[in-house]
C-alpha cells in the first residue's frame, strides 16, 4: 500500500475505509501514523509554545489520525478476524503500545503541558480545554512520567507486555469457543429448542459442509442449549464446555489455557501499581473513578450482599423444590438451572420464551427502536447505502437531528457469526472534532450477537436482546451527543468509568415499558403486537430471580477487587470459591474455570472496576425515575439528560453531572427497588 492509501486511512473525517484495510495494509498505516505522531511530539517539544493552540492542538491532530486507523482495524479484529489480522493486529498493537507508552512518558511534553497549565491564559480558556489538559497531565503522571530513568524505563516494558498480555487472553477465549462443537445428527437430542434455533444450528452445520445440527459455544446456541434443551446430558456437556474455556480443563484442557497469562497479568498490575506509588492495582484504579477508595467499594457490595443474599436463598430453595416435583430432577446441577429456571417462569408466570421471541423480529424491534430514539432525542436514523462496510451484516446510518442536520453516525451490526467475539459493545468509530474551520461529527459502533437468521425463519430477539440493544445504545448516545470539542473527554471517553454504564442501564429500563415495547414488536408470522396480557405476565416475572442475578453480580465484583487487592492471595481459583464462600447460594463445579475467560477484567476496560456496573446502576436506577415521573418517554425530560449527561463528556465530574440532572444525588433505594427488594431498601 502506498503512502496516499496509508493516508486515506488515517482521516479522521472520513468513514473508516473497511475494504482497504488488509493484513498487508496495516503496517505501513500504522508505521505512517505513527512517524506522523512522533513528528508533532518533536516539534512541540523542541519548540516549547506556551499557548494552547501551538502546545495542545498539534498532538491533539496526530492522536486523531492514530485514532482513525486503530478504531478501524480493532473493530475488524472483534467482529471479522482472521488469524493473518489477528497477526497484523498485534504486531502493529506492539508498535502503538510502545509509541503510546514513549508519549506517556515524555517528560519534557508533560512540562510543555505543565507550563501551560500555569500560564495566566490558561485560566480563560473554554473549560473543556483547560480540562483536557487537565486530565493529561494527571494521566501522565500515572503513566510513570514523573519516575526516575530506570523506574520509567522499566514501567514501559510492563506496560507493553501487559497489552500483549491482554490480546493473547482475548485470542485464547475466541480461539476456544470457535475450538469446540457438538455435531448432532438426531434432531431428539436437540428436544425442546424453538425452529429458530434449529435453523440456526443447521446453518452452523451446513457451513462446515455437514449434514444436520452445529451445536456450538457462540452464545446464541449455549444460551438455547441451557436455557430449553431437554437432553441433561447435552446441557452438561455444553455447560463444561462452555465453562472452562481457554484453561487446563474441560474437552480442550490446556490448548488455550490463559492460567499462565492471568498469572502474569496480576503479577504485571501489581508491579505497574507499586511503581507509580500505589499500594496495589485497585487503588491505582480508583484514582480516576468516582469511588474514593478500596473499603468504601467492599462495603457497598457487601452490604448489598446481605441484602440480596437471603433473596436468591430463596429463589434457589424455590427453584430446587420445583425441579424436584415438576421435572424429575432431584439434584439440580448448575447445568440445570437455566432449563428449570425457565420452566418456573413458563409455569408460574405463563411465560413461555419462544412465543416471546416470536413477537421480536429483528426488523420490527429496529424499527421501533428508531421511533424510540426520535420521541425522547428528536432524532431519526437514515440509513446509507454508500458506505464501504466489513460485513454483509453490518449497516450505516446517518443519525440527522430534527432539522435534518447531520449530527452523528452509526454502524450496527446485531448478529452472532464464526470470527466475531461474543458479547455486546459499543466503540468509537469516529470522535466529534472541530479544528479550525474542520468539523467532524462523532460516529459509533454498535455491536451486538443475536442469532441470526436463516432461510426459514427471521432473527428472533429474545426480551433479553432487547435489553442488550437498548443497554448498547445508551453508551452509543454518550458519545453521538457530545458537544465537547476536546475528543479525550467527549462521550465516553475520560468519563469516569464506575459511572460509564449510567446511560446504557438507565436505557434498558425503556424495555419494561407497554407502549415502548409494544412499539418494537410484530408478530414474524401475523404482524401483531406484542398482546397486552403477554406484556402485563412478563412484567410480572420481570424480578423473577433477581436475588440470583444481583448475588452473581456481586460475585463477580468481589472476585474482580479482592484478586487485585491480593488480600486472599492471587491464586484466582482460591479467591473465586473464597469470594464463593462469602455470597454465592450456586456453587460451580470445582473443575469450572470462569476467571479464564472473564474478558472484561482480563482483556478489557474493567480490571479492579468491575463493580462499577453496580456503582453505576444506583445512578441509573435513580436517573430513570425522573423519566417515570415525568410521564416516560418524556421528550423534555430526554433533552435534560442529553443536555445534563450525555452531551458534556469529562468536562465535569459525573457527580455534578448527575446532581444536574437529578437535582439532588442519587438514592440507592431505586437500584435495590429495581430488583424487587423493596423491603432490603429500607
Amino acid at each position: 500500500m502506498g503512502a496516499m492509501d496509508s493516508q486515506t486511512l488515517l482521516d479522521p473525517l472520513a468513514l473508516p475505509a473497511f475494504s482497504q484495510i488488509t493484513p498487508e495494509s496495516i503496517g505501513p498505516a500504522i508505521d505512517l501514523a505513527i512517524a506522523d505522531h512522533e513528528a508533532a511530539v518533536a516539534a512541540v517539544v523542541r519548540d516549547r509554545p506556551t499557548d494552547f493552540a501551538g502546545a495542545w492542538l498539534p498532538l491533539e491532530r496526530a492522536e486523531n489520525a492514530l485514532d482513525a486507523l486503530w478504531s478501524a482495524v480493532s473493530h475488524l479484529h472483534g467482529v471479522a478476524d482472521t488469524p493473518e489480522l489477528r497477526a497484523a493486529h498485534a504486531e502493529a498493537q506492539e508498535k502503538l503500545v510502545a509509541n503510546s507508552i514513549r508519549v506517556a512518558q515524555n517528560r519534557d511534553l508533560y512540562e510543555v503541558l505543565t507550563a501551560l497549565s500555569a500560564t495566566p491564559a490558561f485560566a480563560e480558556l473554554p473549560l473543556a480545554d483547560r480540562v483536557a489538559v487537565e486530565h493529561a497531565i494527571r494521566d501522565f503522571t500515572l503513566s510513570g512520567v514523573a519516575l526516575e530513568p530506570a523506574a520509567r524505563e522499566r514501567f514501559a516494558q510492563v506496560s507493553t507486555e501487559l497489552s500483549a498480555l491482554a490480546t493473547e487472553f482475548a485470542s485464547a477465549v475466541l480461539d476456544a469457543t470457535d475450538g469446540w462443537s457438538e455435531h448432532v445428527t438426531d434432531t431428539g437430542v436437540l428436544a425442546g429448542l424453538s425452529d429458530a434455533d434449529l435453523a440456526m444450528m443447521a446453518d452452523a452445520a451446513a457451513a462446515k459442509g455437514l449434514e444436520g445440527w452445529l451445536v456450538t459455544l457462540q452464545a446464541p446456541s449455549v444460551q438455547a442449549v441451557l436455557t430449553f434443551a431437554e437432553n441433561r446430558s447435552l446441557r452438561a456437556r455444553v455447560y463444561a464446555a462452555f465453562g472452562t474455556r481457554a484453561s487446563d480443563q474441560g474437552p480442550d484442557a490446556g490448548k488455550f489455557d490463559n492460567s499462565d497469562r492471568i498469572a502474569r497479568i496480576l503479577s504485571l498490575r501489581q508491579e505497574a501499581a507499586g511503581l507509580l506509588g500505589f499500594a496495589d492495582p485497585v487503588e491505582r484504579s480508583l484514582a480516576t473513578k468516582m469511588a474514593p477508595n478500596a473499603g468504601e467499594v467492599l462495603a457497598f457490595l457487601r452490604d448489598l450482599a446481605a441484602r440480596a443474599k437471603p433473596a436468591a436463598e430463596r429463589d434457589l430453595a424455590d427453584l430446587r423444590a420445583f425441579a424436584a416435583d415438576e421435572l424429575g430432577i432431584a439434584d439440580l446441577q448448575p447445568w440445570d438451572v437455566g432449563f428449570a429456571a425457565n420452566r418456573l417462569r413458563e409455569a408460574r408466570h405463563a411465560l413461555d420464551e419462544q412465543e416471546i421471541r416470536a413477537h421480536f423480529p429483528v426488523e420490527r424491534v429496529i424499527e421501533g427502536w428508531q421511533a424510540l430514539l426520535k420521541r425522547l432525542f428528536g432524532i431519526r436514523l437514515e440509513r446509507r447505502e454508500d458506505v464501504d462496510l466489513y460485513h454483509p451484516d453490518a449497516a450505516y446510518y446517518d443519525v440527522s437531528d430534527e432539522e435534518g442536520q447531520v449530527i452523528a453516525g452509526l454502524f450496527l451490526d446485531l448478529h452472532a457469526r464464526a470470527g466475531k467475539r461474543g458479547g455486546a459493545w459499543m466503540a468509537q468509530a469516529r470522535s466529534r472534532l472541530q479544528d479550525g474551520n474542520t468539523v467532524g461529527v462523532p460516529v459509533a459502533f454498535l455491536t451486538c450477537n443475536f442469532a441470526p437468521k436463516s432461510a426459514d425463519t427471521p432473527s428472533l430477539l429474545s426480551h433479553n436482546d432487547v435489553v442488550t440493544l437498548l443497554h448498547e445504545t445508551g453508551h452509543c448516545l454518550h458519545h453521538l451527543f457530545t458537544r465537547v470539542n476536546r475528543p479525550s473527554i467527549a462521550g465516553t471517553s475520560g468519563f469516569e468509568w464506575d459511572a460509564i454504564e449510567l446511560p446504557s442501564q438507565l436505557m434498558e429500563d425503556f424495555a419494561w415499558d407497554a407502549q415502548v415495547l409494544t412499539g418494537m414488536s410484530g408478530h414474524h408470522r401475523t404482524g401483531a403486537p406484542l398482546p397486552a396480557d403477554l406484556f402485563e405476565r412478563m412484567l410480572g416475572a420481570r424480578r423473577f430471580q433477581s436475588g440470583l442475578f444481583l448475588v452473581r453480580q456481586i460475585e463477580f465484583a468481589l472476585f474482580d477487587l479482592l484478586l487485585h487487592l491480593g488480600t486472599l492471595g492471587h491464586d484466582p481459583m482460591e479467591v473465586i470459591e473464597a469470594v464463593r464462600d462469602e455470597v454465592s447460594v450456586i456453587r460451580p463445579p470445582e473443575w469450572h474455570r470462569f476467571p479464564h475467560a472473564f474478558s472484561h477484567i482480563f482483556a478489557g476496560g474493567y480490571a479492579a472496576g468491575y463493580y462499577s456496573y453496580l456503582w453505576a446502576e444506583v445512578l441509573a436506577a435513580d436517573g430513570f425515575r425522573r423519566f417515570a415521573e415525568a410521564g416516560l418517554v418524556d421528550r423534555a425530560t430526554g433533552d435534560g439528560f442529553r443536555e445534563e449527561v450525555l452531551s458534556r463528556g469529562a468536562t465535569r465530574p459525573a457527580a455534578e453531572s448527575f446532581r444536574a440532572f437529578r437535582g439532588r444525588d442519587p438514592d440507592p433505594a431505586a437500584m435495590l427497588e429495581r430488583h424487587g427488594l423493596a423491603d432490603a431498601a429500607r
